[in-house]
């Protein structure tokens, strides 16, 4: 029988974790009009060892080694692998995730977790032709209860304000006076109280920002 613990077996052994799912309707555009998507992801440091043993020396090393694992359990449960950096067209995992853990959108974009905060992520989807029985969703929004709101104010530059994001001005930090976030990650993402004890350990984080400012390039 597949559930969540049958996939969560699979893919915990690389630090990965069965991040929710959802039923997706006919009209959404999905291929073979799958009766659920299973989101699969990382929560807090789970990911990082598992990453860097695979010693992956590629471009979009994160990428091809979150594909190689997901493909294999995909062939393996005999479902559809989709992924977040394949496109045109992409597909749009931020809502995927609202619907499937009931996340809600921090104040400087990424969605912010409960217990983990801003330190987790998505690395693809299953789709599957079966419709799995997926457990009650309840919404949660940190950020509500968070007066202060750290932040939106740490970013040295003010890149990051409430529903602003200027990537221009993040970038040109990064590239000439931007050592902090690249040695150890998004100095807004640190800011955030909620999920400290998972934060990203230097090396994971600067990896992170470092992939981010190759991609503008």
């Amino acid at each position: 029988m597949i559930d969540f613990n049958a996939i969560n077996d699979l893919i915990a052994p690389h630090g990965l974790a069965v991040r929710g799912g959802f039923h997706p309707g006919p009209d959404e555009g999905l291929p073979g009009q799958p009766a659920t998507i299973v989101l699969i992801g990382h929560l807090g440091r789970s990911m990082w060892p598992a990453f860097q043993r695979a010693r992956i020396e590629e471009t979009h090393p994160l990428d091809r080694w979150a594909k190689r694992i997901i493909d294999g359990v995909a062939q393996r449960l005999e479902v559809t692998a989709l992924y977040p950096f394949q496109g045109p067209p992409y597909w749009p995992f931020q809502r995927w995730a609202m619907r499937a853990e009931g996340l809600a959108q921090s104040p400087i974009g990424p969605l912010i977790h409960p217990d983990y905060g801003l330190w987790h992520g998505y690395r693809g989807a299953l789709a599957f032709s079966l419709r799995l029985d997926l457990p009650a969703v309840a919404p949660s929004d940190p950020c509500a209860a968070c007066a202060d709101k750290p932040c939106l104010t740490a970013c040295p530059v003010s890149a990051l304000a409430l529903g602003r994001y200027d990537v221009p001005a993040c970038v040109a930090h990064l590239r000439t006076d931007g050592n902090d976030c690249l040695g150890g990650g998004c100095l807004a993402r640190h800011a955030c109280p909620i999920g400290r004890a998972h934060a990203y350990v230097p090396d994971e984080g600067g990896f992170h920002t470092r992939a981010f400012l190759k991609a503008m390039d």
